[in-house]
């Protein structure tokens, strides 16, 4: 169970490193949105890589946040019902669904890495003036699905640790630590 639990410690402490990384990226792209903005609008020289490169950026940044997300308790829930339960009745209900969002993420991890796949066999770059490479922007979606993914298996171990417990998800990992 040491390793279970390593293997547990690792995955949030992953998904919560890679978090911490990807919010220097929202500043990164706020810094190129005000440069073309000021290029466009000031000096009438607006650039052509600029709005693509934010456009890039962005998307790793979303493709690659959901397990921090996940992590966090950031993803949308159906309050009406779930805000009424107790944790252990959180906890079912995770469990329930887990299914549906292992399909989810296990398409995503599929078809992610054959469209990724693709795109690095031929090292395919966009078709505008600028022309950057967008092959690894295309290989963060297996990577992110994969993120995802593990942070998910994290929190159905979470949630049936509750469910056998009783306990509130702080808590749960307390009791968790101390029972294996």
């Amino acid at each position: 169970m040491k390793v279970l639990d390593w293997a547990v410690e690792g995955v949030d402490a992953t998904n919560e490193w890679v978090g911490r990384i990807l919010s220097y990226a929202v500043l990164l792209m706020f810094v190129l949105v005000i440069m073309e903005v000021f290029l466009r609008y000031l000096f009438n020289s607006p650039t052509v890589w600029t709005n693509e490169l934010t456009q890039l950026i962005f998307g790793a940044y979303i493709i690659l946040s959901g397990g921090h997300i996940l992590k966090m308790g950031g993803h949308v829930n159906v309050d009406i019902l779930f805000s009424h339960l107790s944790p252990r009745g959180q906890a079912i209900l995770n469990i329930i669904t887990f299914p549906v969002f292992l399909a989810f993420g296990g398409m995503m991890l599929i078809y992610g890495w054959s469209l990724a796949y693709e795109s690095m066999t031929i090292f395919e770059h966009s078709e505008s003036a600028w022309n950057p490479p967008i092959y690894p922007v295309k290989m963060m979606i297996p990577l992110g699905a994969a993120l995802l993914l593990l942070q998910g298996f994290v929190d159905l171990r979470k949630n049936i640790t509750i469910v056998r417990t009783g306990a509130p998800i702080e808590s749960a990992e307390i009791v968790e630590k101390e029972t294996l």
